[in-house]
């Protein structure tokens, strides 16, 4: 019944996990960092399984075992490995579903054109080391500054459930011009505001006014 397992820095004999066998089959999250394993060949089939941690340890190959015994991975972690070639990852390329891949601190990223290489070689995925294909330029500064830009949007439309509330009004009212600027419908729901309120009062006088005509009849 398991579904996560984190067995991070415990030690692997001859490959394996002792324990970790076939019968964890709803397991859907395996992190086996730091554990010291040379080799995913003694990996048992889990069938469910989505995301699988393996940095830090001293894998070098193999990598065909995950298409066989993982096939549903979405996410994949072996950073701090010893992958060092493009032939390598190229196994990956059976896992169907895999949208992230780290492979951080490894050999492999100091390629040349090791982003776009990575990309082009598993077209599946959506990530690579974090980032997605339209960064594979962007030094880490301008990665920080982008990631910056980022939250300032994500401020601004925070900030901006009004501005939201005015735009719906405005297509009730009938209104198609949203771009011409926020003072205008907030002048126009303040000045319809008012209007209410008048009409109110005026309701109201009306009333009172027709009272007193009738005490004088």
């Amino acid at each position: 019944q398991v579904t996560e397992l984190v067995l991070d820095n415990c030690r692997s004999s001859n490959g394996e996990i002792e324990g970790l066998n076939d019968s964890f089959k709803e397991l859907q999250f395996l992190s086996m960092a730091n554990v010291e394993l040379t080799s995913l060949a003694k990996l048992p089939t889990l069938s469910k399984l989505r995301k699988l941690e393996l940095s830090d340890n001293v894998i070098s190959g193999g990598l065909e075992v995950l298409a066989e015994r993982c096939p549903n991975l979405t996410y994949l972690n072996l950073s701090g490995n010893k992958i060092k070639d493009l032939g390598t990852v190229e196994a990956l390329q059976n896992l169907k579903n895999l949208k992230s891949l780290d492979l951080f601190n490894c050999e492999i990223t100091n390629l040349e054109d090791y982003r776009d290489s990575i990309f082009e070689l598993l077209q599946q995925i959506t990530y690579l080391d974090g980032f997605d294909q339209e960064d594979n330029e962007a030094p880490d500064s301008e990665d920080d500054d982008d990631e910056g830009d980022e939250d300032d949007d994500d401020d601004e439309n925070e900030a901006g459930p009004p501005g939201e509330y005015e735009e719906e009004d405005d297509e009730d009212d009938g209104a198609s011009d949203l771009g011409e600027g926020e003072e205008e419908e907030e002048v126009g729901l303040s000045y319809l505001m008012k209007e209410e309120i008048q009409d109110e009062d005026d309701d109201d006088d009306y009333v009172e006014g027709g009272d007193e005509e009738e005490e004088g009849k």
